[in-house]
């Protein structure tokens, strides 16, 4: 406690493109209402600029990765990740993120969480919100996390030091199926689609078929708004086709326009998270982008030439290029995709939020644990 206020331990780090509070969850309440209310208010919520919290008044910079030891035999550490609304009293724990789930192995080394081996530390990572298992590989030396090396990620100013996400078998992350609808393409008001399910739900249309040409900058798309309000409907009927009745409220199905590559990749992709365009693209959907181009008579496969394992994938988006690695799992029908991050750490510290956030009685949030706290009178 600081004169009228508490404080909770946590580290600011950047993972890939995106940047959020570290927590062990052990510093957290164990009430989940309770701890997201405490998110909300850490990162200043319902602010368009969150003046009033550190999150930076963007979604790839309101997001929050908790961290504990796992029970598992097959992992060393959960992680939850939270994506937090900037406007809304919101906590969405639908998704996984995967930009910042390259940050979590060396949180938890640093943490003491996992030993530090040479020449690198490998991290078994159970994400809690998709259920899922990636391997992590950290450049440690003398016990320590090394961030600093030559790896260029487009999107993130200099260079870092390369850590390799395995995602293990990332098919169903949260309907169960590769396929929800069991269809390679379906048609939502009269646009072709592909809805799939790799690392996080997603829907892919080809830009031309909503009159674009694909190579728009995120700042054209986020100007659009006649755009960005069919692709909310768009989403939306995708979601309840995938069994997401509720996506009007989620963060998934993303909504990802694919079109024919400009610089020599495979595809050009513009990601949305779900309401703007990606400046770059998310870890978690090149993954599932990636997948996408190996699966029959999907609208990506046909646009790329299907993908044969094992492949490189290279996706380019509005700033660059991202690639993604696909081998079969052994003899199981299983992939495991693969990508390179870099990360760093940017302070440690203690958060202050005001006792009144742990009043269950004060105010209202909503989150996607499907429970909802209304304001008392």
């Amino acid at each position: 406690m600081t004169n009228d206020l508490i404080s909770i331990p946590c580290a600011l780090m950047r993972g890939g493109t995106s940047k959020g509070p570290f927590f062990l969850a052990s510093d957290l309440p164990s009430d989940p209402l309770v701890r997201d209310r405490v998110l909300l208010a850490a990162l200043g919520s319902g602010h368009v600029l969150q003046i009033d919290g550190i999150g930076g008044g963007h979604p790839t910079t309101s997001k929050v990765a908790i961290v504990d030891r796992s029970a598992r035999a097959d992992a060393h550490v959960d992680y939850l990740f939270a994506q937090v609304r900037v406007e809304e009293h919101y906590v969405d724990l639908t998704p996984n993120c995967g930009n910042m789930l390259a940050a979590v192995g060396p949180f938890a080394i640093e943490a003491g969480l996992v030993p530090a081996r040479a020449p690198e530390t490998l991290v078994r990572i159970f994400n809690v919100n998709t259920r899922k298992i990636i391997e992590a590989r950290v450049p440690t030396r003398d016990g320590k996390v090394l961030y600093t090396g030559d790896r260029v990620i487009p999107g993130v100013p200099g260079t870092g030091a390369p850590i390799s996400l395995s995602f293990l078998d990332a098919a169903g992350s949260m309907t169960g199926k590769l396929l929800p609808t069991g269809n390679a393409r379906d048609t939502i008001e009269g646009i072709e689609a592909t809805l799939i399910d790799c690392a996080i739900p997603m829907v892919l249309f080809r830009a031309e078929q909503l009159g674009l040409s694909g190579g728009e900058s995120a700042a054209e798309l986020n100007a659009d708004a006649e755009l960005l309000e069919r692709l909310r409907v768009l989403r939306i009927h995708a979601g309840r086709r995938m069994g997401i009745s509720d996506a009007a409220d989620r963060v998934v199905p993303k909504p990802i326009l694919i079109s024919r590559p400009a610089q020599g990749g495979t595809l050009r992709v513009r990601y949305f998270m779900p309401d703007r365009c990606h400046l770059t693209l998310a870890a978690t959907g090149a993954v599932g982008i990636a997948t996408a181009c190996a699966t029959p008579e999907t609208i990506a496969a046909e646009m790329a030439g299907r993908v044969v394992l094992p492949a490189r994938v290279l996706l380019e988006h509005p700033q660059g290029q991202m690639e993604v690695t696909l081998e079969k799992m052994g003899e199981s029908d299983g992939v495991r995709a693969g990508v390179v991050r870099t990360a760093r750490r940017l302070f440690d510290g203690r958060v202050f939020v005001r006792p009144s956030v742990f009043d269950l009685r004060e105010s209202s949030v909503a989150s996607s644990s499907g429970r909802e706290l209304i304001a008392s009178p």
